[in-house]
């Protein structure tokens, strides 16, 4: 259950149910929610990545990957995973959801600069309004070449 320190229902709600798993014996976990990404975020981040894989002439998989994953933010998205059979170490790269909203900002921050800098791509901001419509309608558009 999710509770709200704000609320005073909340808080003593959540009070004593902490009491009862206390006084049972009962295992429990607490542990702070998440503040979650939002839709706009994550639109616009896809946004972007397609915009940029459309003017680059890649894939949005490759572009999200090869670019905004492995060489803009590896230190956001990689990790090491540990075969538990084989014991062979392998780089993996975490999913868009598998981030906090900071991490993500910061890794669009950083996208957004390698590709004003390095490939010469401007990337709009998300107040943007006008150029982001027109992106959607792009990308729409061009489909077939994402």
């Amino acid at each position: 259950m999710i509770y709200n320190p704000i609320n005073e229902i909340d808080v003593q709600r959540s009070v004593d149910k902490l009491k009862y798993f206390i006084e049972k014996k009962k295992v429990f976990e607490l542990k702070q929610k998440q503040v979650s990404k939002t839709y706009p975020q994550l639109k616009y981040v896809h946004l972007i990545m397609g915009w940029f894989a459309l003017e680059y002439g890649e894939t949005v998989e490759y572009i999200k990957l090869e670019y905004f994953k492995k060489l803009v933010n590896p230190e956001i998205f990689e990790y090491e995973f540990i075969n538990r059979k084989t014991g062979e170490i392998r780089t993996e790269y975490k999913s868009l959801a598998d981030v906090t909203k900071d991490e993500l900002t910061l890794a669009i921050n950083r996208f957004r600069d390698y590709a004003s800098k390095e490939a010469g791509i401007y990337l709009p901001e998300p107040s943007d309004l006008t150029i982001m419509q027109q992106i959607e309608i792009e990308l729409t558009n061009n489909k077939q070449y994402l």
